[in-house]
């Protein structure tokens, strides 16, 4: 059977989604590596309270250091994808379990995002659920300053933008609900083009290596790839571009995929792939989940994160 490993970004994390993976030899390995680079602990922001856990500058690295932990204890066990996607963020755990980079250096990456995003200032951005596409798309291609961050399903999008122009599209279209964002930033709109371009700066000292497994991207989701340099390309253009997971869940079953494994807390892209795509689908997001098997998984709906 093919099978996908899937890992959502922010949005996803929960008190306590370290569990019972800080007691493994590779949790506790990684937890203190983790904390040397970071310069605060993993564990205790993962324990702590939720605001904190929430903030993008804690809410990146503790995602990709729950979700590495567990794609490394999978493939202990013997498990492998035979392709790998991440929604945002997570397209960085994607590329860690596709070996383009160790552990150390996906963590110092993500740190530098999550500063720069979390410095990102002026905009705002909002969930849209249950709309028409054509005319949300319309009034959005109108306006300037404002774009369709998170393409997320054919009910679900995020806008991303100024203030002002968010507001202008909510008032023009038609949506059975609107939820702010806590952000401080137009996260994956033209307006992070300044951190984007620091982040350029950090992206291109780094080595990659050409995928183990073939990576979807979140930037160009038209075919599965593993070159490098192509893998760079998109992660450079990842901060200013939409996400277009619902493209990435229908290129799913076109490539032969027959299962998708949603890596990490949560069971946000599982419910979105199971109203999308007809595939097996699974979820992993403790040490029990890997040694005692997940079996049949009740999903939930839930908002999917921004980054």
């Amino acid at each position: 059977m093919k099978t996908a490993w899937i890992f959502p970004g922010q949005g996803s994390q929960a008190l306590g989604m370290i569990g019972d993976l800080a007691e493994s030899a590779l949790g506790q390995e990684r937890l203190e590596i983790a904390e040397r680079i970071l310069g605060w602990s993993v564990l205790e922001k993962c324990q702590g309270d939720e605001e904190t856990l929430s903030r993008t500058l804690y809410t990146q690295p503790c995602l990709f250091v729950v979700e590495s932990i567990l794609a490394d204890l999978l493939q202990e066990k013997g498990h492998f994808p035979d392709l790998v996607a991440g929604h945002s963020l997570g397209e960085y755990s994607a590329l860690y379990a596709a070996r383009v980079f160790n552990f150390e250096t996906g963590l110092h990456l993500v740190q530098n995002r999550s500063l720069l995003m979390d410095a990102a200032e002026g905009g705002k951005m909002a969930a849209l659920m249950k709309f028409d596409r054509t005319s949300l798309e319309t009034v959005v291609n109108q306006t300037e300053n404002v774009v369709i961050a998170n393409d997320n399903s054919a009910e679900q999008v995020v806008i991303s933008g100024t203030p002002e122009a968010v507001d202008l599209v909510l008032g023009q279209v038609k949506v059975k609900r609107v939820m702010p964002l806590k952000v401080s930033g137009a996260f994956h709109s033209p307006l992070m083009e300044n951190a984007a371009i620091q982040f350029q700066q950090i992206l291109e000292l780094v080595n990659f290596r050409s995928a183990k497994v073939p990576v979807i991207s979140n930037v160009n989701p038209s075919q599965p790839i593993t070159d490098a340099e192509e893998l760079k390309s998109y992660l450079i253009q990842q901060m200013t571009s939409s996400v277009r997971w619902r493209e990435i869940m229908l290129k799913l079953p076109d490539v032969g995929v027959e299962k998708a494994i949603e890596v990490g807390p949560g069971k946000v892209l599982t419910g979105l792939i199971k109203r999308t795509a007809p595939i097996e689908l699974e979820n992993i997001s403790q040490l029990a989940d890997i040694y005692k098997g997940s079996g049949d998984v009740k999903l939930q709906v839930s908002l999917i994160g921004v980054s």
